[in-house]
């Protein structure tokens, strides 16, 4: 979206064979509440998600009574797998294993948060984690992922660790970008996409795969040249400013989203589930209260207009 000195080939190449989503916004501004919005389909005020992020040190976490996208797409016939900062329960009694994932690896809480433990399945496997590896690690296990379930449908969500901070970088990236190690993290999520790209396309599923990258909230202003920037954009993280919640989002899908098409039409993350529920052939369950709407169609560039007009943030009392 603009910046001259990170290198993101791999995002620039999704943009220009996809969709440049230029007004979707994170359903919140910040981590817990923005990931309980994407996965549910919810405003994380209805998921008691609101009055601080999960800790260690709290029983924040997302309720286990609530459907989570990976719940939603099981009975569809899709694997399901996380790979990343989970954030929405720091205890393993809220993992994404009790949310409808059928694997997990790695953290369940931000990266400056202790202990900071890595898990794969139910067993720890790391700690204190050897973060400067993190995201290559991540990648493998996606690749594994996609390799092994080619011949299914499958959900895969990666929440990266990084940007958050503190940052770290393996020996291969650091000190590669011009933007100090802010940018080495980015170019190395680039990388990361790269890998995924190429492995759908060397096992030749790459037109049956929507694939989507956005972010759970803006810059973290206070952290200086280590919290990123907004660009044009007024505000940072824990505002709703667009720069605290309006996210860089691109939508890929050869054969099926026609290159190079860019819209200002307003969807957000909260629009994830119900989208992806429907793209998937299933129907959302009519006794549950959802807030995201299905936008396929505007999504694919089926429709020059979203269907949604209106993006709200709400603090304070549960709905």
């Amino acid at each position: 979206y603009g910046s001259q000195l990170i290198k993101t080939p791999n995002l620039d190449r999704m943009a220009l064979e996809g969709a440049r989503l230029d007004s979707f916004y994170s359903s919140a501004n910040v981590c817990t509440a923005a990931r309980g919005g994407l996965l549910t389909g919810r405003y994380p005020i209805r998921l008691d998600l609101v009055s601080d992020v999960a800790r260690p040190t709290n029983s924040v976490h997302l309720a286990s009574e609530e459907i989570s996208l990976a719940e939603a797409l099981k009975p569809l016939g899709y694997k399901t797998a996380l790979f990343g900062k989970w954030h929405l329960g720091s205890r393993l009694e809220w993992s994404p294993l009790t949310q409808g994932f059928d694997e997990y690896f790695g953290v369940l809480h931000s990266n400056d948060m202790t202990p900071l433990e890595l898990y794969r399945q139910e067993k720890m496997i790391e700690n204190p984690v050897n973060q400067n590896t993190l995201t290559e690690r991540y990648t493998n296990e996606a690749i594994r992922f996609i390799q092994d379930n080619q011949d299914d449908p499958f959900f895969l969500y990666m929440p990266h660790t990084f940007p958050h901070v503190p940052l770290y970088v393996s020996n291969q990236f650091s000190g590669k970008s011009g933007a100090g190690l802010y940018g080495d993290v980015v170019e190395t999520i680039d990388w990361s996409v790269g890998q995924i790209l190429k492995t759908l396309e060397r096992l030749k599923i790459e037109k049956d795969t929507l694939v989507l990258f956005t972010s759970d909230n803006g810059p973290w202003a206070s952290k200086g040249k280590a919290g990123g920037v907004s660009g044009p954009l007024r505000g940072s993280k824990g505002c709703t400013l667009e720069g605290g919640v309006r996210e860089p989002t691109i939508a890929w899908w050869p054969g099926t989203i026609a290159p190079g098409t860019e819209s200002a039409g307003i969807a957000g993350t909260t629009d994830v589930l119900p989208t992806f529920v429907s793209l998937a052939g299933g129907k959302v369950k009519k006794d549950i209260r959802i807030d995201g709407v299905d936008v396929s169609k505007w999504m694919l560039g089926k429709t020059e207009t979203s269907p949604r007009k209106t993006w709200h943030y709400f603090r304070g009392t549960r709905l």
